[in-house]
């Protein structure tokens, strides 16, 4: 057993702590938002996260995982501090790393004994180094410590199964010794561990999150090509995926890319190349590709009702994807922006996310349940891939419907079925079964 503090109590912070207390380790989670340590001490969750509720109160309850916002309660004992903090999109798309400065400064000044410092949340190639400079500037004495980069590769959606069972692990350091200490933290997980140094390991997260949103954005374009020339891209994805080369995952067309790292973090690598005096032609293609997704699909509602002034239109879903609340960079923002802008009335429902979504779209109408957001819709919108839609009554929601229009952001119906039951209907990239 280990004792670990984990600064930062949110989707990476929080996910990590329980999981660690969960192989047994003694964890204490810190977070300066102290309405949500006190939330978190009475069992309540500040995210949706399948599985983690669970996990957060039974080992809370076993005395493994505690919650405070005081850094020298939190760092009392501690062996490890994970920094697990915001790292948001600044103004000109790179990282602002206001969050991990302040935790860097705060842990130095409340550390009393040797420290291994763990950077978890995604920053900048360099950042290590950074965060070391000011550990040991801001001690009132100094104590030795190092720091160890171990990047994230949690999804929302699955993070805690993804914690449990990673693909690899990857730490680096300057420091081999701290190092392999970090790693014999995650030996439990059975997984390969990378040991790299600061910046490579770094490097790897960012390149690997870039790589996956060219994929999502190749796949879109390929889906833009196939309505021209009348294929179906679920059927060219479904043919390409059985090269082991290239691997079925995230080769979806749709709405594109969205969350709380994909966008923030191609912009991000595209701004340190920038800054390194090299011209990221691809990752701006990358980007550019994801926000023309959201344009065409409004296209397609417009040119099916022939002009979306006056319209009323409905977003089935509103999440950045299934399974999570996490309404940051959430396509179904943006649609609902164009939607707005040329005169559509916008309604929404999302199983999950309607808190988020009322604070973040206070001009949507939410509805309590998909039929009650099909109540004189003139067209519908997919923009989140929920399993509950694709059980839905349909003639229930025709039935309910202005217009029986459905346009699928995510593939996620049978055309030709909905055809039959006498909807319009257009996907993305469907080729022969897109008119």
């Amino acid at each position: 057993m280990k004792n670990i503090a984990v600064v930062g109590a949110g989707y990476v912070g929080l996910v990590t702590g329980a999981c660690f207390a969960d192989l047994g380790n003694q964890v204490s989670v810190l977070d300066i938002n102290e309405e949500r340590i006190a939330n978190l001490n009475q069992g309540v969750m500040p995210i949706y996260e399948p599985g983690l509720e669970e996990m957060v109160r039974r080992n809370h309850s076993a005395g493994r995982l505690s919650f405070t916002a005081d850094y020298r309660e939190a760092l009392q004992g501690a062996e490890f501090a994970f920094i697990a903090v915001g790292t948001p999109e600044g103004v000109d798309g790179e990282a602002d790393l206001q969050y991990v400065s302040a935790a860097a400064k705060s842990i130095a000044r409340a550390m009393t004994a040797p420290l291994i410092v763990v950077n978890k949340s995604t920053v900048p190639v360099g950042t290590g180094d950074w965060v070391a400079d000011i550990i040991r500037a801001s001690q009132p004495d100094p104590i030795p410590f190092s720091v160890v980069s171990c990047p994230e590769f949690l999804r929302e959606g699955s993070a805690v199964t993804d914690f449990m069972n990673p693909h690899r692990t990857v730490l680096g350091s300057l420091d081999r010794e701290a190092s392999e200490k970090v790693a014999r933290l995650h030996l439990p997980l059975r997984a390969p561990i990378v040991i790299t140094d600061l910046r490579t390991a770094e490097m790897i997260k960012y390149a690997s999150n870039a790589f996956l949103a060219t994929r999502i954005s190749f796949m879109n374009e390929i889906a833009s090509i196939c309505e021209a020339v009348g294929a179906d891209v679920k059927e060219v994805a479904a043919g390409m995926g059985y090269d082991t080369r290239i691997g079925r995952q995230f080769l979806e067309a749709g709405l594109g890319y969205g969350g709380s790292c994909f966008p923030k973090d191609v912009k991000a690598l595209a701004h340190m190349a920038e800054e390194m005096g090299r011209r990221p032609r691809l990752l701006q293609s990358v980007m550019d590709i994801n926000v023309e997704a959201r344009h065409r699909l409004v296209a397609k509602v417009r040119d099916l009702l022939g002009t979306l002034d006056g319209a009323t239109v409905g977003l089935l879903g509103l999440a950045f994807k299934e399974n999570t609340d996490d309404m940051r960079e959430a396509p179904s923002v943006e649609v609902a922006g164009y939607l707005q802008a040329e005169g559509a009335r916008v309604k929404g429902y999302d199983p999950v996310a309607m808190i988020g979504a009322g604070r973040l779209m206070p001009d949507v109408q939410l509805a309590e349940d998909p039929y009650e957001l099909a109540e004189g819709c003139d067209a519908l919108v997919v923009c989140t891939p929920w399993n509950e839609f694709k059980q839905l009554d349909l003639l229930r929601l025709k039935g309910a419907m202005k217009q029986p229009v459905i346009v699928d952001g995510r593939n996620i119906y049978d055309a030709a079925a909905l055809r039959q039951l006498g909807f319009k209907y257009l996907g993305v990239g469907r080729g022969y079964n897109h008119t």
